[in-house]
């Protein structure tokens, strides 16, 4: 199995509901997101996957998440935009993106600061 990873930011937003803590007022991150990707077999070139055909298709999903308040989203009105949450998104997104019959997204971990992260694989 060969995995790639590949490592971006953006900047958003959010507040925890129920939290009964400081989490629950509104504050935001700088969010560092992993984005590992896997293929049993190497493409005709030897690649598993462009490392840049994985940056633009993060580009274009994180696009959406940038300079918002997660809270707002679609994805989170129902729930909140815990790490963990926000975590399963991504790699619910980044996956749509990105797999195809022999590429695969994995796990995406997101970093809410240089202490704490929340990963989603499956």
């Amino acid at each position: 199995m060969y995995e790639l990873k590949v490592v971006t930011h953006f900047a958003a937003a959010h507040r925890l509901d129920n939290f009964y803590g400081k989490c629950e007022a509104l504050h935001g991150h700088n969010w560092k997101v992993e984005i590992f990707v896997s293929a049993d077999s190497l493409d005709e070139t030897g690649l598993v996957l462009d490392f840049g055909k994985i940056k633009s298709k993060a580009k274009e999903v994180l696009s959406e998440f940038d300079h918002t308040f997660l809270n707002e989203l679609p994805a989170f009105r129902d729930q909140n935009p815990s790490s963990e949450n926000l975590a399963r998104h991504l790699f619910e997104r980044l996956g749509s993106a990105i797999n195809d019959q022999r590429v695969r997204v994995t796990r995406v971990g997101v970093w809410e600061s240089d202490h704490t992260s929340a990963s989603y694989f499956a």
